[in-house]
C-alpha cells in the first residue's frame, strides 16, 4: 500500500468561506483529502470575520483534514504575521512531504519549512502589496515575501496569466498557472431577486467582491 503524501497548509484564517483564500483552501483541502492526501491545516486562533458565532463555521465533514490552530498576536497588522510564522516553524518540524502556502504574505516565511528539507508550494493569489488597503511597512513586508517566494519555492502557482508574466518579467521565475474553479451551480429561476427588487431574467448585472480599485469595478461601470 503506498505511503499517503502528507501536505500542510497556511496563510488561511481557517477553512471558512470568509475570504477569497479561505474558500481556496477549503475547496483543495476537501478534495485532495477525498484522493487520499492527509491533509493538516495551520489556522489562525482567534474569531470568525463575521463574529464568534461563526467559529466553527470551517468546520469540514471530510475525514483526513486536520485543523490546527496557531498561537495568534490579536491586533491588527500582527495576526497575520504571527499566525504564519508559528504555522512555518510547526510545518518545518513536522512530518510533511509538502508544505503549501497562501498568499505572498505569509510566504515570507518559506525558507523555514525549505530549509527543513520540505518541498514548498506558493499560491500566489494576487500581487498583494500592490492593494491600496495595505500601508508602507505592511506592502514592503508583503513584497518581500514575493520576493521570498521567487527564491525558495519549489513551484509557485498563480491565477492568472498577468501575474505569470510578472514573475516571468521581474524575477525570471517560472510559474504554473492554475485559475481558480467554480462548483457547477445548479440554475434556478430568478424567483427572490424578481421578487425583491423587480428583475428580470438578462435583465441585470451582479458583481460580487469588495469596492476596490483592484477588484475593476469601473472597467464594469464603464462597459
Amino acid at each position: 500500500m503506498s505511503k499517503k503524501l502528507a501536505i500542510a497548509m497556511f496563510g488561511q484564517k481557517r477553512l471558512s468561506r470568509e475570504g477569497g483564500v479561505e474558500i481556496v483552501v477549503k475547496e483543495l483541502c476537501t478534495r485532495m483529502a477525498q484522493n487520499g492526501c492527509d491533509v493538516t491545516c495551520y489556522n489562525r486562533a482567534g474569531h470568525h470575520v463575521s463574529g464568534a458565532e461563526y467559529d466553527d463555521a470551517g468546520e469540514t465533514e471530510y475525514e483526513g483534514i486536520r485543523q490546527k490552530s496557531v498561537p495568534t498576536i490579536e491586533r491588527r497588522g500582527l495576526a497575520a504575521v504571527s499566525s504564519s510564522a508559528f504555522a512555518a516553524l510547526y510545518s518545518a518540524f513536522g512530518k510533511y512531504d509538502v508544505v503549501h502556502i497562501h498568499a505572498e504574505g505569509p510566504a515570507f516565511f518559506a525558507w523555514l519549512p525549505k530549509m527543513f528539507g520540505k518541498r514548498v508550494v506558493v499560491t500566489v493569489h494576487g500581487i498583494d502589496w500592490q492593494r491600496a488597503k495595505w500601508g508602507g511597512f505592511a506592502s514592503k513586508y508583503i513584497k518581500f515575501g514575493e520576493k521570498v517566494a521567487a527564491k525558495y519555492a519549489d513551484v509557485i502557482i498563480v491565477l492568472s496569466e498577468g501575474v505569470q508574466k510578472y514573475f516571468m518579467d521581474t524575477y525570471g521565475r517560472k510559474t504554473v498557472f492554475i485559475p481558480n474553479g467554480v462548483n457547477k451551480p445548479t440554475i434556478c429561476e430568478p424567483q427572490l431577486i424578481k421578487e425583491k427588487f423587480g428583475l428580470d431574467k438578462d435583465s441585470y448585472i451582479l458583481f460580487l467582491g469588495r469596492l476596490v480599485p483592484e477588484k475593476g469595478i469601473s472597467y464594469l461601470i464603464e462597459a
